[in-house]
């Protein structure tokens, strides 16, 4: 066991975790030359087109060090983005090291300090490495005092590589050798693993990736998953060598898969326990959570008939992502469909983009909403995701809503921008601000969860001119003053243009939605009324004029009562059309909140 290195990579999103996932596979020759490829890692097509990991992704390699001694390197390549914070933590769980990558164009950002804290809080030892340094406006020198001035670790002991061009990747390897404690643990205690990422196969059933911590798990085993208490029979176990190799058994301190013939992903999920069904352990590995859905939206089929392809196609989509929630839903506009739960706007639209390639499924997505707590007066308690199952005003006693801890890591010359942009626009509160080394300032704000759902990361990048970089966690519930918005498209209720808004803010978001949405709708023959209503009563209105025919184009002179006569044949037709017509929404109306702030920006 001596000889059994377990890492992860961790970073900011686009700071080169993959890359140097290549570069290591090239070193250690895991892969033959002819079959590499850039981000070999990166499974999915959009991960690939848009340079991030969604994905956890295990890797196993032999690496022979200049002393001659032959050792077996896990590394755990994992996800960047703010979303998927919870597979990053279990990751950390499965390992004994991190090396914590920071791009030297770009300097420390937000996610690498979160990272950080994390790998502290599950006392890993931190290699820091600087990457790209290659590149002409790599700023080695000030990257290197942010993160002695951020994270506190001395600059001799930071390591500088270019992934892409290998520099420094040989010598990152032997000094993982040399400071990654190897793991601990007894092949003859009771069989005690991890459970750090599933997919689905769609012959082979559920495959777990897991880090064993005590015991042996081999072919033929029964197993027991501890939060459901359901039993398996094993019938393979493997390594990532990249590809899936079949092995004899899993010890303590491996890195590897188990497939039991399970047939969810929802049955084995990240951060659970595996031990064994005739010997179990009494007390699971700590901090497992369920994956609870930060962010809401409706989700309908484009074409009415399509409902029960795109039940299929979640159905099958759920299989391999468990952090996807949904439920039947119906809507007078729309029809039937789903309210589907995300983790955030990222996994929202990696969703609706995997449904449209692998399904050819064309779907609506309604405007995403967070969870609100209602106390009714009564005394019951419910949650509400959805503003069309928003109760009436006179039924409820108290709202609460969720809030966050917002971390900003910016230049100071942006400060106020970013500040006027919380604190005014989003209805934050400043906590503190710190100093994070040389022209870096870290602001940390209590922001409601829904002020940043709609286009905050835009706003906050537009502001910073791209500098700024941030990231969050939820920290509760808390009472708030809010309102549902309904709005009527030509006096009719739409359900899912509906919204909650907090009071202060209820005219504005009023005003600018029903401006939105004439613009977005097409004109028809006859005059459409778009309004807002809150409290009530009518806040906001828009008109979009009717499409009219010149009737009067045949007139040439003659009496005028007959001009008039037209006229007045033409507004009956419009006045009975507007009473029996049907408006057509598109769907880019559905999404009008999230485009509020084009002109803004």
């Amino acid at each position: 066991m001596k000889n059994i290195k377990n890492i992860c990579i961790i970073a900011h999103i686009d700071h080169g975790k993959t890359t140097l996932s290549d570069r290591i596979l090239e070193i250690t020759g895991a892969i033959e030359p002819r079959k590499m490829r850039e981000q070999y890692l990166d499974s999915m097509d959009i991960e690939r087109e848009r340079g991030i990991t969604i994905k956890s992704h295990p890797l196993r390699v032999f690496y022979k060090s200049k002393k001659g001694e032959l050792y077996e390197i896990n590394i755990v390549d994992t996800p960047g983005h703010v979303d998927f914070t919870y597979e990053v933590d279990r990751s950390m769980a499965a390992v004994e090291g991190a090396i914590l990558l920071v791009d030297a164009t770009q300097g420390v950002q937000a996610q690498t300090v979160a990272n950080t804290y994390k790998a502290l809080e599950h006392d890993l030892e931190i290699i820091p490495v600087i990457n790209k340094i290659d590149l002409p406006n790599a700023n080695i020198e000030e990257t290197e005092s942010e993160i002695e001035d951020l994270i506190g670790i001395p600059r001799d002991e930071i390591h500088k590589i270019s992934a892409k061009e290998g520099t420094g990747v040989e010598e990152l390897l032997e000094l993982i050798l040399e400071k990654i404690p190897a793991p601990t643990g007894n092949e003859s205690n009771k069989l005690k693993a991890l459970i750090f990422d599933a997919k689905y196969d769609k012959y082979r059933g559920v495959i777990i990736y897991v880090r064993v911590f005590d015991g042996i798990v081999k072919p033929g085993d029964k197993i027991m998953i501890f939060s459901n208490r359901q039993t398996y029979e094993v019938s393979e176990v493997g390594a990532f060598t990249p590809e899936m190799t079949p092995t004899k058994s899993l010890k303590a301190g491996d890195i590897g898969y188990i497939i039991a013939g399970i047939k969810e992903v929802s049955l084995a999920r990240v951060g659970d326990t595996i031990t064994s069904a005739i010997e179990p352990i009494e007390t699971p590995l700590p901090g497992y959570q369920e994956i609870k859905p930060m962010v809401y939206a409706g989700m309908y089929p484009g074409v009415p008939e399509y409902y029960e392809e795109l039940r299929k196609a979640l159905e099958k989509l759920k299989l391999n992502d468990s952090a996807l929630v949904y439920k039947p839903d119906h809507s007078p506009a729309l029809g039937f469909g789903f309210r589907c739960g995300f983790l955030g706007l990222l996994h929202m639209d990696v969703v609706k983009e995997r449904l449209t390639r692998e399904f050819d499924m064309t779907v609506i997505l309604t405007a995403p909403n967070v969870e609100y707590k209602i106390i009714l007066k009564d005394g019951t308690e419910i949650l509400i995701n959805d503003p069309a199952k928003f109760p009436e005003e006179g039924e409820i006693q108290e709202i609460y809503e969720p809030y966050i801890k917002l971390s900003i890591i910016t230049p100071p010359e942006y400060i106020g921008k970013l500040m006027n942009l919380v604190q005014t626009e989003r209805r934050g509160v400043m906590i503190s601000t710190e100093n994070a080394g040389h022209e870096r300032v870290v602001l940390i704000f209590e922001v409601p969860l829904a002020e940043i759902v709609f286009d905050f990361f835009d706003r906050m990048k537009a502001v910073s001119r791209g500098y700024a970089s941030m990231d969050y966690e939820f920290i509760g519930y808390r009472k708030s003053d809010l309102v549902k918005v309904a709005v009527l498209v030509n006096k009719e209720p739409v359900d899912a243009l509906s919204i909650i808004a907090h009071k202060s803010k209820a005219y504005t978001v009023a005003r600018k939605l029903v401006d939105k949405l004439a613009e977005l709708i097409p004109q028809h023959q006859f005059e459409i009324p778009i309004q807002a209503k809150a409290g009530g009563r009518i806040i906001a209105r828009s008109t979009i004029k009717a499409l009219r025919k010149d009737v009067l184009a045949k007139c040439y002179g003659g009496d005028v009562t007959r001009k008039m006569k037209l006229l007045e044949k033409q507004k009956e037709g419009k006045k009975r059309m507007r009473e029996i017509g049907r408006v057509s929404i598109p769907q880019e109306a559905f999404l009008a909140m999230l485009r509020i702030g084009d002109e803004d920006n």
